[in-house]
């Protein structure tokens, strides 16, 4: 039997498929590792992927299609860190430096969009220092954003980054920097009430060919994966806002349509 493959990180989501017989899967962490190869080479015939690396890459004409699973989801209000006794609030970034991975990383496009639409911070406004490129070859990135050598959090520490972005896992592991966002558990809450969802990170994505070609394999890992739910109202709408602060922000170009990236999923796999 066909094996096709994967670069997926082992989750409760993901660990049925990943002990079955129908993956290979390749030894990538961490997972954003797999990234750049799937949308340059298409290296995997099955891969985790982030948000933002997926609008861009549907943007460049990558020949890749999601399928409507989402891997991993977080709240973005505890993911701006600013230098423990040195206070500032969200409006205060404006005309400041905030350092990110990368202008595309996800969080930090779900961070930006949650200080322009709750704090009045348009992304334009904010000078963003990088140490990384998009995974999506030759996208050019807005003015308002500069590459550094240094370390983030150092660059923070010495006071020339005003906040860092920062996922939680490795925020807890760097002493002396706290949420630039006090209350940033009751803004998660304030956040899902008005929304009613969770956003995204990573979603799963596969080679377009192959879901056109055999489409039955690519249903195997779409069931595999625990889910049956197909595209959902709430996720179309979650995606919309992903697509609407990646075009505000210049990570994208266009204005894409959120259903656009189930197009392939539904017309081959979606139907039974």
């Amino acid at each position: 039997m066909r094996r096709l493959t994967a670069a997926l990180r082992r989750s409760p989501r993901t660990a049925s498929l990943l002990d079955g017989d129908l993956l290979d899967v390749a030894d990538v962490d961490p997972i954003h590792e797999a990234f750049a190869p799937m949308v340059r080479s298409l290296r995997y015939d099955v891969s985790e992927l982030a948000v933002a690396t997926l609008l861009q890459a549907v943007e460049a004409g990558v020949p890749i299609a999601a399928l409507p699973v989402v891997l991993v989801g977080n709240f973005p209000h505890r993911s701006l860190y600013v230098c423990e006794g040195r206070r500032i609030d969200p409006p205060d970034l404006r005309g400041r430096r905030v350092g990110v991975r990368a202008y595309s990383q996800t969080t930090g496009l779900w961070a930006r969009g949650v200080l322009s639409d709750t704090y009045g911070v348009p992304s334009r406004e904010v000078t963003w220092v990088t140490t990384e490129g998009s995974h999506v070859a030759g996208v050019p990135e807005p003015a308002n954003v500069e590459r550094t050598s240094q370390n983030l959090v150092g660059a923070l520490r010495e006071g020339d980054l005003a906040a860092v972005v920062l996922g939680r896992p490795f925020a807890e592991k760097v002493g002396g920097i706290v949420p630039l966002i006090p209350d940033w558990e009751t803004q998660q809450e304030k956040f899902f009430d008005r929304h009613g969802w969770v956003p995204a990170n990573h979603l799963v994505v596969v080679k377009r060919d192959l879901l056109r070609s055999e489409p039955d394999l690519i249903r195997r890992v779409y069931h595999g994966l625990g889910t049956g739910r197909g595209v959902s109202p709430a996720l179309l709408d979650m995606l919309g806002t992903a697509i609407r602060y990646a075009h505000e922000q210049q990570v994208i170009r266009r204005d894409l349509d959120a259903a656009e990236l189930f197009a392939d999923f539904e017309t081959y796999v979606g139907q039974e």
